[in-house]
């Protein structure tokens, strides 16, 4: 699984599904979907165990604000 290094802060720009987001400080993943409706963007989020233990035996290091 690859990861982007992000900043705190920095804006992206999501695939509607299955968009993965790991946290800087502590490497836990989450999976969220997005979603128009209404015309207003909607979003569901997902902890995902299983890349949060992988991406945590991974990166030593996490960037800090």
């Amino acid at each position: 699984m690859k990861y982007r290094a992000e900043k705190a802060g920095r804006w992206v720009y999501p695939i509607r599904r299955g968009y993965r987001m790991m946290c800087c400080d502590c490497g836990l993943v989450h999976e969220m979907d997005f979603r128009v409706k209404d015309g207003r963007i909607e979003f569901r989020v997902f902890r995902d165990n299983r890349a949060t233990g992988q991406a945590r035996r991974k990166f030593t290091t996490r960037s800090k604000r």
